[in-house]
């Protein structure tokens, strides 16, 4: 999907939520253990429940990957229900990849073409040929780690090396890469008040934030800071969302959370 598909999607759905599946067994409703595949079964009740207020799905791969083949199934499963059921909505695969050439031409391969999501999240700690194989693909997105949500992202990503901070430093050389263009960056919404740096150094990329709802950031100063003229942003609600409810409508009430933020979305953009 090209930056032009997404921006139309969220223009007409005036929303810029990203929905985390982030699926613990341990936290869905019991009944659905007895299920055939639990995880799937999880993951479409709340993309049927979602799939109005939502412009993105973002299943973090380790959740699956923990459930070993079956999750990898489960994984497949739900990607493919996106593409037939909900073909205009974006997907990300938040698997933090990111390893010599040959390895992540296998992991974009994996990812982008076999699975057919949208895009990846990508580890740049190993720099440019690490990177590169993820954008070589047309239509699709590679999203850079910049500066993370979690406290341990001030060990490193805010450290100065000649005088400039490491997460600039990173964006900065990412955008002199080949197909640069097809980068997106993650900026954790607990950092919001570092958007305005951020935005100077890459003022029309895509910005996927996480954190905001149950990790503390506030959708408002988001916006305040890291709206472009042409949105780019997707803001992601994981848990907030999905474990709102263990009850038998847990659905139902996973749509009405995300309901409450496309509404409070639709209100920003529509003072940009």
């Amino acid at each position: 999907m090209s930056n032009e598909e997404l921006t139309e999607q969220i223009l007409k759905k005036k929303s810029f939520l990203c929905v985390g599946l982030d699926v613990d067994l341990e936290k869905i409703p019991t009944y659905l253990l007895s299920e055939e595949d639990p995880i799937f079964s999880f993951n479409k009740a709340i993309i049927d429940a979602t799939h109005k207020f939502c412009v993105a799905y973002k299943p973090n791969i380790a959740f699956y990957e923990a459930e070993g083949i079956d999750g990898w199934k489960a994984l497949e499963k739900t990607i493919n229900y996106l593409h037939q059921e909900y073909p205009e909505i974006y997907s990300i695969a938040d698997a933090k990849r990111g390893d010599i050439g040959n390895t992540s031409r296998m992991y974009a391969k994996t990812f982008l073409k076999d699975l057919g999501f949208d895009s990846v999240t990508v580890a740049p700690y190993m720099g440019k040929d690490s990177v590169e194989p993820f954008l070589e693909f047309e239509n699709k997105h590679a999203i850079l780690l910049a500066l993370t949500s979690n406290e341990g992202a001030f060990d490193f990503q805010t450290q100065k090396i000649d005088g400039e901070e490491l997460y600039k430093k990173v964006i900065r050389i990412s955008q002199t890469w080949e197909n640069a263009e097809r980068l997106m960056y993650v900026i954790g919404a607990t950092k919001a008040e570092f958007l305005t740096e951020i935005r100077k150094l890459i003022p029309e990329n895509f910005l996927l934030v996480p954190g905001v709802g149950t990790q503390g950031g506030k959708l408002e100063d988001v916006c305040n800071y890291g709206l472009s003229k042409n949105v780019g942003l997707l803001v992601n609600s994981s848990r907030k969302i999905i474990y709102a409810s263990e009850s038998s409508n847990f659905a139902e009430i996973a749509g009405a959370k995300a309901e409450i933020l496309q509404r409070q979305m639709a209100e920003e953009l529509r003072q940009l």
